[in-house]
């Protein structure tokens, strides 16, 4: 059957490495993705909880008793919050290496020896994710400090790309934004340390956006979160990320290749689509709906499909966030639900 809508995976995926997510994607989904990410394989599956030793082994801070394992969502993680030491001049934090570059260097020599192999399509990208700055320091940071210690974090990140940029060429390059606690915030999430937080929000990404490596694609990922499969906060509808969509793409410095958005397994009724119908997505911007599921499968995902088709045309399909929280052996049927989905006109 014709493949009619391109499929889009977030990022993590819980494989034994990346060797394996790439031979997997290649295997089960082919051109229908054209993006393959590395899997976050390992101790990256976490998304933030791997850059713990940004902030335990930096002379600028200290665990803050009175905040240390308060903040556990619904995965009984251990979310450790730091402060910044008494005397510290905020001018002089630096972080370390975060290990994003030095992981998708790694990677990508992976990923380029399978695409010559042909395990791998000539024509994907090789896709590296990343939670902006706000997002990191959000998560380790007390929020009285987080204004002086995200700063820094923004320069790091910058350090990050530019050696990613080194190695890897920009035309097999495309960079994603993960956009998760700032939405979090706008919708009554966790505390944020911005006072106005959407054109704050906004500015923050276009910044990270225009480091990106110039010729590589970037993507935006907006997120509700998944701890424990559960959302931090519930969204009433898609009104919010829509909002932030077109406020990403109308400041965005470039051009955004995607957007994806999440699409609660619940969501059977117009009213939670309808705010679709506002997106003012420019040509050349692909947008991806997470409605695959896999507790309700085919049919629900056909459901949610045609639901959303009344209200906006042209999109691919995905899960709503990464797959690292899932059981390995779910990944090859989800994968397969993907391709089968992506086949509904």
């Amino acid at each position: 059957m014709t493949i009619q809508r391109p499929v889009h995976l977030v990022g993590s995926v819980p494989l034994a490495d990346a060797e394996t997510v790439f031979r997997e994607v290649g295997a089960h989904l082919g051109t229908v993705a054209k993006r393959y990410p590395d899997g976050e394989t390992g101790v990256r599956l976490g998304w933030l909880r791997w850059q713990r030793p940004s902030f335990d082994n930096n002379p600028a801070f200290e665990i803050d008793p009175a905040a240390t394992n308060i903040d556990k969502y619904k995965d009984n993680l251990d979310r450790r919050n730091y402060r910044i030491k008494p005397g510290t001049d905020p001018k002089t934090i630096e972080y370390q290496s975060l290990g994003y570059a030095s992981e998708a260097v790694k990677s990508y020599a992976v990923f380029a020896k399978l695409k010559k192999a042909g395990a791998v399509p000539a024509s994907a990208r090789f896709q590296v994710s990343l939670p902006t700055a706000l997002a990191i320091v959000s998560g380790f940071v007390v929020v009285a400090d987080r204004a002086s210690a995200e700063p820094a974090m923004e320069r790091t990140l910058a350090r990050e790309l530019a050696e990613i940029g080194k190695t890897i060429p920009a035309n097999e390059l495309t960079v994603q934004w993960d956009v998760c606690l700032e939405l979090l915030g706008y919708d009554g999430g966790p505390k944020l340390h911005l006072e106005d937080i959407l054109p704050e929000s906004i500015e923050r990404i276009a910044r990270q956006i225009a480091m990106v490596p110039a010729g590589a694609e970037v993507g935006i990922h907006l997120c509700y979160g998944d701890p424990g499969h559960k959302h931090v906060v519930e969204p009433k509808d898609s009104t919010s990320m829509v909002t932030f969509a077109n406020a990403i793409i109308e400041k965005s410095p470039r051009p955004i290749a995607y957007i994806h958005m999440p699409i609660l397994r619940g969501w059977d009724e117009d009213k939670y689509f309808a705010p679709l119908k506002g997106l003012k997505v420019p040509t050349g911007t692909e947008i991806f709906l997470g409605l695959v599921h896999m507790t309700d499968g085919m049919a629900g995902a056909k459901k949610r499909l045609a639901l959303a088709q009344k209200f906006v045309k042209n999109f691919g399909v995905a899960t709503e966030c990464g797959l690292g929280r899932r059981e390995p052996s779910t990944i090859a049927p989800l994968l397969d639900l993907h391709r089968e989905i992506s086949t509904v006109a």
